[in-house]
């Protein structure tokens, strides 16, 4: 019998633009972080084991918030830690590189916790909506082709704000409604003619209705030993050209295994809006757009009672 599937929850970042831990940061009428919503709604679509990625770094302050809520919830919940010095045979971290090797880096971090079933993965700090939370799973548990793999997409205005830049996956998609390539665009705003991203100096304006990538990815075990390989392969060349900032996005083994013919990418899509907290700024917004979800009863009034 197939396994079922696992939420992976990337909460290792340090919130450089946001100025804190914001996956441990209050939203909820009980102190709640995002990262409850997300393992709650995650949960009633049907998963039951989630693994959560933090680093040794923010383990105290993780454990004594998030983790201390989260042993009331009915999941079954595993750490992994991403670490700077969690790297393939034969590799080292260059002296004075403090950044983090990046989510592809993440995932390889958790491929012990997660095992050999398959898995989704989120952003802790990101609320994808419950919709999205059901097609992934109902997708990933449906499927038996071992390289047939799927991500959640939203519309690229729904998911901007107007504090800041964001960084984004941007998504080109075939007829089929299958995934061709993702670039991760790592400067995109708003401005008074819509929206544009950054790159080299150079704007470049982008459609609000682009489909773009959340990191919301739905993974078949295979992917952990692809992912493996290819992190060796992508030190071996970025440690030579830039060895304290190079780091290893998602998008870019995804890509690959795409060109390759190795792997599908099914592009499901939610209705939902999409809302996080980039900036301290965004987060009155996420709170009482949470407020009034629960006042709708879509979320009870504390979530792990």
């Amino acid at each position: 019998m197939a396994k079922k599937p696992v939420l992976v929850v990337m909460a290792a970042g340090m919130g450089s633009r946001y100025g804190g831990l914001k996956q441990i940061d209050p939203v909820g009428s009980q102190g709640e972080a995002i990262l409850d919503y997300s393992i709650y709604d995650a949960h009633q679509a049907g998963f039951d084991t989630v693994v959560i990625i933090i680093k040794e770094a923010i383990k105290h302050d993780f454990m004594s918030t998030v983790g201390k809520r989260l042993e009331k919830a009915p999941v079954e919940i595993r750490y992994a830690y991403q670490e700077l010095t969690e790297l393939p045979a034969g590799f080292t971290v260059p002296e004075g590189r403090v950044k983090p090797w990046g989510t592809a880096h993440a995932v390889f971090c958790a491929r012990d916790a997660i095992g050999d079933a398959p898995f989704a993965v989120i952003n802790a700090d990101d609320y994808y909506g419950k919709a999205a939370f059901k097609v992934i799973y109902d997708e990933l548990a449906a499927t038996t082709d071992p390289h047939a793999y799927c991500m959640v997409g939203y519309e690229l205005g729904k998911t901007v704000t107007e504090n800041g830049s964001v960084a984004r996956g941007v998504c080109k998609i075939d007829s089929n409604g299958y995934l061709e390539e993702v670039i991760e665009r790592t400067s995109i705003e708003t401005y008074p003619g819509g929206i544009r991203y950054l790159e080299d100096g150079v704007y470049t304006d982008l459609d609000p209705k682009t489909t773009v990538s959340m990191n919301m990815w739905g993974f078949m075990p295979s992917f952990l030993g692809m992912i493996e390989s290819r992190f060796s392969a992508f030190l071996t060349e970025a440690l030579k050209v830039n060895p304290l900032k190079c780091e290893y996005y998602l998008p870019l083994p995804i890509t690959q295994l795409i060109r390759e013919k190795k792997a599908t990418f099914k592009v499901l899509s939610s209705p939902d809006r999409w809302f996080g907290v980039t900036y301290s700024a965004d987060k009155p917004m996420v709170v009482n757009a949470l407020k009034a979800m629960t006042q709708e009863g879509k979320y009870p009034d504390g979530l792990w009672k």
